[in-house]
């Protein structure tokens, strides 16, 4: 098996957990902040290194180990792939964005400590594939934002609650998939409490107000990095899509349609900027899961390009509404702001990271969307023909919802000011990374789309590989229990 040429993988997710041990000692929080930054940029750094390294070797059989659990465990626990290879960088750069532009006036709200921690669990869970591991990163992972409440003196019991419950879904139904056997088709026994889990991580309708509730009382930079890499849709990639019928993964890719369209026509009707973008975030997450569940190739490439564009344009677009909360408090949807001559840079920033999340034509967006459209037509159409119009209907609502909060935060009237609100050099310099992205994969979104397309090859060539397995067990098992049973 080719081996990377360095251990970029486990530096990647080492460094951000030592530098959170170094920042325990740093009481200054600038100085906190400036460290925090360092250590994220040089984690992004080696994750653009392994993705490089992984992109030249030209093979989809390369994997990246620790050779330590190797040793002890005699399989690799870590390994990068063609899902998780550009997610990596993406992520990172997501963390070391939001840690930059973070303000004077909310340094003392956000912990970098635990942001690196995030940090580092969030690339060890996306770099995992071994079951139980990836369960107990997953775990893990829930522990920072709970962390941020309490201190905080914020209600923990609705997040706490959803949190425990998918923790004890989660191990409880991959402990009835090992006790069924790998290689077995499963009784609903293991694939609902799956299946339940994986609702509530990623906010499917009715489990998703502890999101809200999140976004609501933690700061908007952690509940920024908790969601924005839809950590529950990897985990369905990894335990549910592999093992689960057509028929489990058609209703899971319908009660999410439905979720996505019942959460952007609520964005519509907010009245606050941050819970608008909680149920834009919601509906996008849920379009995710409707590709992902799909057994086409088109529209589960669709769904991993869209999932690309919520790390950069969703990311972007709440790094520009906490940009703006930093100077006006919480922003409110009810009443004309007037932003625009103050802060015309994130005024364009918003609008092309909230027009790029919805697929408008030139953004990164539009050929993720365009494929996660026809696909799921396409393969709907005759049992379900009004799951395209859902999907169109739920991007419909979503692009009402971005553009009525840019008049409302930006135009309608004069905001006069004895501050300046002019942005930064480093808020700058995040809003040029942004619209570089998104206009750049817009524009030449090749590489990107086939980039995830062999993602999709793969992830159906596990599954098929996975209903290979199982169809030939399951015949021996039936006849071995018809013989027991005749007289």
């Amino acid at each position: 098996m080719p081996e990377l040429h360095l251990p970029w993988l486990e530096l990647s997710i080492l460094v951000p957990l030592l530098g959170a041990i170094g920042l325990q000692f740093i009481k200054d929080v600038r100085l906190a902040r400036q460290w925090c930054l360092i250590v994220s940029t040089i984690t992004f750094a080696f994750t653009l290194a392994e993705w490089e390294d992984f992109s030249l070797l030209n093979t989809f059989e390369a994997h990246d180990h620790w050779d330590l659990t190797r040793s002890w465990f005699g399989r690799e626990l870590l390994v990068i792939d063609e899902l998780s290879a550009p997610l990596l960088p993406m992520i990172a750069l997501i963390f070391t964005l939001v840690t930059a532009t973070t303000l004077r006036t909310k340094m003392r709200r956000f912990s970098f400590a635990w942001t690196l921690v995030s940090l580092s669990l969030t690339l060890g869970m996306f770099s995992c594939k071994e079951p139980w591991l990836l369960i107990a990163l997953a775990s893990l992972h829930t522990i920072p934002p709970w962390i941020e409440l309490r201190s905080r003196g914020k209600r923990t019991g609705v997040y706490a609650l959803h949190m425990m419950l998918f923790i004890v879904l989660l191990a409880g139904g991959w402990y009835v998939v090992e006790l069924e056997g790998r290689h077995h088709l499963h009784s609903m026994w293991a694939i609902v409490p799956l299946l339940g889990a994986i609702f509530i991580r990623t906010g499917i309708v009715p489990v998703h107000c502890w999101l809200t509730d999140l976004y609501e009382h933690a700061t908007f930079g952690t509940a920024l990095l908790f969601s924005t890499p839809v950590a529950g849709a990897y985990l369905a990639t990894r335990l549910v899509v592999p093992i689960a019928s057509d028929n489990v993964l058609h209703l899971i890719g319908i009660i999410s349609i439905i979720t996505s369209v019942y959460a952007g026509a609520m964005a519509i009707v907010q009245k606050e900027a941050r819970r608008c973008f909680t149920y834009i975030l919601l509906s996008h997450t849920a379009l995710v899961m409707t590709g992902l569940e799909s057994v086409s190739t088109i529209a589960l490439c669709g769904a991993l390009c869209v999932w690309l564009s919520i790390l950069l344009s969703l990311g972007g677009f709440g790094i520009t509404l906490r940009a703006l909360e930093a100077r006006r408090g919480r922003l409110s949807l009810t009443e004309f702001q007037g932003l625009y001559e103050h802060t015309p840079a994130l005024a364009v920033c918003f609008l092309i990271t909230g027009l790029a999340c919805v697929g408008f034509p030139g953004t990164l967006g539009f050929i993720g969307t365009e494929m996660l459209i026809d696909g799921t037509v396409l393969e709907y159409q005759y049992d379900y023909p009004y799951i395209g119009f859902a999907v169109v209907a739920a991007m419909a609502f979503n692009g009402i919802a971005v553009v009525r909060a840019y008049f409302y935060l930006f135009t309608g009237t004069r905001y006069l000011s004895t501050v300046s609100l002019q942005i930064g050099p480093r808020e700058r310099f995040a809003v040029l990374i942004l619209a570089l992205l998104i206009l750049g994969g817009g524009l030449f979104p090749q590489p990107g789309v086939q980039s995830r397309h062999h993602g999709a090859v793969e992830l159906l060539k596990e599954r098929q590989r996975r209903m290979e397995e199982a169809s030939r067990h399951q015949p021996t098992e039936q006849i071995s229990l018809r013989e027991s049973t005749e007289p």
